[in-house]
């Protein structure tokens, strides 16, 4: 299985961006798959997650700008952010978090200006 995350950008504050998670071979609907995010000097942070039938939850930070969703049939994964925050920048990472060891995709930057 791999993941590959897109979408990312500069943005101003309060604006909207949408990420993409591409998953390739494997059972995509099978499995529970997450964002998470980093800034440098600070651990990797949970953002948001999805199960196989699409049961969601979301970090405190996030919870009321974020959704996340995902198409099964596609093998797709989306995180979409609204009234971003300067706090918000970071890399942002597609996983499959209950894979032994957790598998990151390649992250993508989120930069939110003022």
């Amino acid at each position: 299985v791999q993941l590959q995350a897109s979408g990312g950008g500069l943005v101003q504050a309060g604006g909207s961006l949408r990420l993409s998670c591409a998953a390739s071979g494997g059972h995509f609907s099978s499995y529970t798959v997450a964002w998470y995010r980093q800034v440098p000097g600070k651990e990797r942070e949970f953002v948001a997650r999805i199960t196989g039938s699409g049961m969601t939850n979301y970090a405190d930070s996030v919870k009321g700008r974020f959704t996340i969703s995902r198409d099964n049939s596609k093998k797709m994964m989306y995180l979409q952010m609204d009234s971003l925050k300067l706090e918000d920048t970071g890399v942002y990472y597609c996983t499959a978090p209950n894979f032994s060891p957790p598998l990151y995709g390649q992250g993508t930057q989120v930069t939110v200006s003022s």
